[in-house]
């Protein structure tokens, strides 16, 4: 038998044994990795609501109401009447909109900050009731709904037009796109930013996300990957244990109060240090805070409302009270 001959054979015989095989690996339906989403998983993370209409749930809010809701979770951080303080203006938002449903989109799963999704539909539809009023594009008997939303004609509905398309399926475009609105702004200006500080007292310190780049940023390893005899690594554990004794400054972080206050400043609301000062020897300052942050209130700090937080258990709004009064402001070292 020639060398050709021999290679075609063992071609063909390749070609025969992964014939034989495919009834066996059919039979295996998935590569057992996880399981099956159920129908309540796939339902919670299918929330897009599209231009016309679709994905928008039962439910209904006025103008009215959104007033309400907008008080209780929105002014906080968008003023009181939509004009902001140190965060994004809700008046003059349409402008950037063409689409109402878009409005709700967002709010329903993006805001209230940072307690996301805990708006009920009412409360969502009533929310984009009022910032739509605030705007002036709707009247003061308005109500929001699946069906009042995408009839609404925004100022930027007709400002946008689709990206021309790369490729068709079935005769529509696969990609649906917007493309700038027409006489577009040459030079870009920075209107609006976060407060000062608002990452680092949000999230704390984000270069931890380059963890395994110590190399670049020329940063110490963290301690479980130092070696168990090193200075540096049983310095850092104990620094951790001592940490962990108090966990109030981790329950400010989990539950977002650092977006609204700072330890020795202010931001929206007061610094720790100034509340912790305020209520220096009032024997009644734990019991009143712990209902004022479950509940919600305004008239101590200015207008601006804090509203009703209802994410700390009891014993855990118990350890953020007795931080938060035991704040001193720092010596002066100089």
């Amino acid at each position: 038998m020639s060398t050709s001959d021999r290679r075609i054979l063992i071609l063909l015989s390749a070609i025969v044994l992964a014939a034989l095989a495919m009834p066996a690996f059919a039979q295996h339906k998935n590569y057992h990795l996880g399981r099956k989403a159920t129908a309540a998983e796939i339902a919670g993370w299918n929330i897009d609501v599209r231009p016309d209409g679709k994905g928008l749930p039962p439910g209904s809010g006025s103008v009215d109401q959104g007033e309400k809701v907008y008080d209780n979770h929105c002014a906080v951080c968008h003023g009181t009447f939509g004009e902001s303080n140190a965060y994004l203006a809700l008046t003059g938002v349409a402008e950037r909109l063409n689409h109402a449903t878009t409005l709700y989109d967002y709010i329903n799963r993006a805001m209230p900050f940072p307690h996301s999704k805990s708006l009920t539909p009412d409360q969502v539809y009533a929310a984009v009731a009022y910032v739509l009023n605030l705007n002036n594009l709707v009247g003061s008997d308005f109500v929001a709904n699946r069906e009042t939303l995408p009839k609404l004609k925004l100022p930027a509905t007709d400002k946008m037009k689709p990206y021309p398309p790369m490729m068709h399926i079935n005769g529509k475009s696969k990609v649906q796109n917007t493309a700038c609105m027409h006489n577009c702004a040459k030079d870009v200006k920075v209107t609006a930013s976060l407060p000062k500080g608002f990452v680092k007292n949000m999230y704390g310190d984000i270069s931890d996300n380059f963890r395994g780049l110590e190399t670049m940023n020329e940063r110490q390893p963290p301690a479980d990957e130092l070696p168990a005899d090193s200075d540096t690594r049983v310095k850092a554990e104990s620094g951790a244990k001592t940490a962990a004794a108090d966990p109030a400054p981790q329950l400010i972080h989990k539950y977002g109060c650092v977006a609204c206050h700072a330890v020795d400043h202010k931001i929206v609301g007061p610094a720790f240090q100034q509340v912790a000062a305020h209520y220096a020897g009032n024997s009644g300052a734990v019991a009143h805070l712990l209902h004022k942050i479950r509940h919600g209130g305004t008239g101590v700090w200015g207008r601006i409302p804090m509203p009703p937080q209802a994410g700390p258990s009891d014993k855990e709004l118990d350890d953020i009270v007795h931080w938060v009064l035991s704040q001193k402001p720092a010596k002066n070292t100089n």
